[in-house]
C-alpha cells in the first residue's frame, strides 16, 4: 500500500491540526461519541479507552480537526487506514474482499 501526501501541507499545519485534535478530545461532543463505543469503520463495540480519533481526511493530506472530519475508530482499523482518503479506504476494503 502506498502512502499519499499533499506536498503543500507543512509540518506547522500538521502540528496546528494535531493541537486542535487534542482540544477536541476534551469536548463533551467527543466524549459522547466515545461513550457509544462504536468503531466508525468496522461497527464493532469497544470500551471508550480502546477507541482512537481518526481523521476521515488525514491531517497529512489536508484534513482538519473538526467534528465533521473526525470519527472514533478501533486501533486496528485506524492503523490499517493510515493516510488513506475515504475513497481509497473503500478501494482497499473492496480489494481485501475480492482476495478472499
Amino acid at each position: 500500500m502506498t502512502d499519499y501526501f499533499i506536498s503543500d501541507v507543512t509540518e506547522q499545519d500538521i502540528r496546528r491540526e494535531r493541537d486542535k485534535g487534542r482540544d477536541l478530545r476534551r469536548t463533551r461532543w467527543w466524549q459522547n461519541r466515545l461513550a457509544r463505543g462504536l468503531c466508525h469503520y468496522c461497527d464493532a463495540t469497544f470500551p471508550a479507552d480502546q477507541l482512537t480519533m481518526d481523521h476521515l481526511v488525514p491531517v497529512a493530506r489536508g484534513g482538519k480537526s473538526t467534528p465533521g472530519n473526525v470519527v472514533p475508530a478501533c486501533r486496528e482499523c485506524n492503523s490499517r487506514k493510515k493516510y488513506l482518503l475515504p475513497m481509497e479506504w473503500e478501494e482497499y476494503l473492496d480489494r481485501l474482499k475480492s482476495e478472499e
